[in-house]
């Protein structure tokens, strides 16, 4: 009998004790006072890079000035290859420029976490890089946090694109005003993707959190009239994330390019940081002050979602600046085409000069689009396919001196050994 009630202690003991280890493993990352808090109640400082022109195609890093958001660089490329052409080529696109390779890489030299900015419209049936299926967002997301978590690597969700447009420029891929502030529509689409993200990742310990709106109010516009639209609009989605998910954090930009923290007033929830964003100016600390002010004010965390391109020299003494003074980054972006201002640069295929310069020339009428077609479109789909081959992870370059700057270490004989 007392041999029974000792085994019988034993079994809770070991229940309990898995119990216990199962409960420490399924932590997720959160908040207390300024700081962001690992998974082993320790202070998380975020470093790491963020997954630009991969689900949110941007002109720039693709060599094209005029031919900048998602929406008119699947309009040129379906021009110049036709629909059929071009479906095949984005399914291919999105399959390959990023893969759990360029994760295990990143892993590998000391990122701890990144951002991955989305298109709304991946959720949706609207046309959207020449397809218009409604389930490729979430493949995509748990793709990608699949990676994430097998390297143990953080993601935080940044939707890039919102519906109606957040920023109303070619960052959102929206028509060119923030109409979303002003749209029930638009808001209400917003809500119910925002809550579908939630819900579907609300016990995902690797996902970090949520980044509502990148961006929101360019400087273009009146901001005295949109500006303090924003603020509310983020209530009603923290609230409808939190009838689903209330383990997650939620990121809340500023306006005018995540600038302007003066649009927030008191912290309305108890998992919120707040976003900066901030290229160019100098590297010092007047440039950050005021969002230092903001988290002593209010006693929140603040992290630097987007930063960088710029030289090395800048992006290590600005890294450096931020790690002083305990702020997290995720410098933008982790690769493009030909380019030392990031992680990883992607050579420029053979013939890629002529899709340069249909994409640049000025098409305002059916005229002009055969006036101005290429001679061989053979050699734009070559171009295409050169693309889709050099920006595969063993086909990019690493800019060794940009991950030094950011203060990671590059094996290069591993790194070499494993392309």
């Amino acid at each position: 009998m007392k041999k029974a009630r000792i085994y019988v202690s034993l079994l809770f003991a070991v229940v309990a004790c898995s119990f216990t280890v199962h409960a420490q493993s399924n932590k997720f990352i959160t908040v207390k006072g300024k700081e962001i808090i690992g998974t082993d109640g320790k202070p998380l400082l975020i470093k790491g890079t963020n997954l630009g022109n991969w689900l949110v195609p941007e002109g720039y890093m693709l060599k094209f000035k005029n031919t900048n958001s998602p929406a008119m660089i699947a309009e040129t490329f379906a021009q110049l290859v036709g629909p059929e052409e071009a479906k095949a080529f984005w399914k291919k696109y999105l399959d390959t420029y990023i893969t759990q390779k360029d994760i295990h890489f990143l892993k590998s030299i000391g990122v701890n976490s990144i951002r991955v900015p989305f298109n709304y419209r991946l959720f949706t049936n609207e046309d959207y890089l020449s397809n218009n299926d409604s389930t490729r967002g979430f493949m995509l997301l748990d793709r990608v946090i699949d990676w994430c978590k097998k390297e143990n690597v953080y993601v935080i969700l940044d939707m890039h694109c919102a519906p109606g447009g957040q920023t109303g420029d070619n960052i959102d891929d929206s028509y060119g005003y923030p109409f979303l502030f002003q749209s029930e529509a638009c808001k209400n689409q917003t809500i119910k993707i925002w809550n579908a993200i939630a819900k579907r990742y609300s016990k995902e310990t690797i996902v970090i959190g949520y980044d509502l709106l990148n961006e929101p109010v360019a400087h273009y516009f009146d901001a005295t009239q949109l500006n303090p639209l924003i603020e509310p609009f983020y209530k009603t989605l923290v609230t409808a994330i939190r009838k689903v998910d209330k383990n997650h954090i939620v990121f809340l930009g500023g306006a005018q390019w995540n600038t302007n923290f003066k649009i927030f007033g008191e912290p309305f929830d108890p998992k919120l940081v707040y976003t900066f964003h901030k290229y160019g100016d100098q590297p010092n600390l007047g440039s950050i002050q005021r969002f230092i002010d903001f988290r002593d004010k209010y006693n929140v965390p603040i992290y630097i979602g987007e930063s960088g391109e710029n030289t090395d020299e800048w992006v290590g003494s600005f890294r450096k600046l931020l790690e002083e003074h305990n702020i997290g980054w995720h410098f933008w972006p982790y690769k493009k085409m030909d380019s030392p201002k990031n992680i990883m640069s992607v050579d420029m295929p053979m013939h890629y000069d002529s899709l340069i310069q249909y994409a640049e020339a000025p098409k305002t009428t059916y005229k002009d689009i055969r006036k101005l077609a290429p001679k061989s479109r053979e050699e734009i789909k070559q171009a295409l396919d050169g693309l889709l081959n050099n920006c595969k992870f063993e086909m990019c370059k690493p800019n060794l001196g940009y991950i030094q700057a950011l203060g990671f270490e590059m094996d290069q004989r591993k790194a070499v050994a494993e392309k």
